[in-house]
């Protein structure tokens, strides 16, 4: 995915822009830096979710948005709780963390941030929110 975002900026001759590959944990910045962040199909597959979801409220500026499109599979598969770690040791699964939305917006909330928008198609589908710091 870098390499064909690198490839459409030198396409388009945008050079003030810089691609990266690193854990959230990793990301070294300064606090209320960014004015969006923008984290698809990834908190469920976080060990913490609210470490992550804390950092991004961190680097946010005042104002500034989270979008997220997270499967919360404890609204229509509560039952992988149970299996899904099996398949982990087993080497079948990745890590998977089975939350709800209800779950992810009180995560959301109680890490400050306020939900702008939030729409999810139906249970079995992905819910997509944007916070707001």
């Amino acid at each position: 995915m870098i390499a064909i975002a690198q490839g459409k900026a030198e396409n388009n001759n945008i050079n003030n822009i810089t691609f990266e590959q690193l854990t959230i944990e990793e990301l070294k910045t300064a606090n209320s830096t960014y004015d969006a962040v923008l984290g698809l199909s990834i908190l469920h597959l976080l060990e913490d979710k609210e470490t992550a979801i804390a950092k991004v409220y961190s680097i946010l500026k005042p104002g500034g948005i989270f979008v997220t499109s997270t499967t919360c599979m404890g609204d229509f598969m509560g039952w992988f709780k149970l299996i899904g770690p099996i398949g982990k040791i087993l080497g079948f699964f990745p890590l998977v963390r089975v939350f709800t939305g209800q779950d992810l917006i009180e995560s959301l909330t109680n890490a400050g941030f306020s939900i702008d928008y939030q729409w999810q198609p139906s249970k079995d589908k992905a819910i997509f929110i944007v916070a707001k710091k």
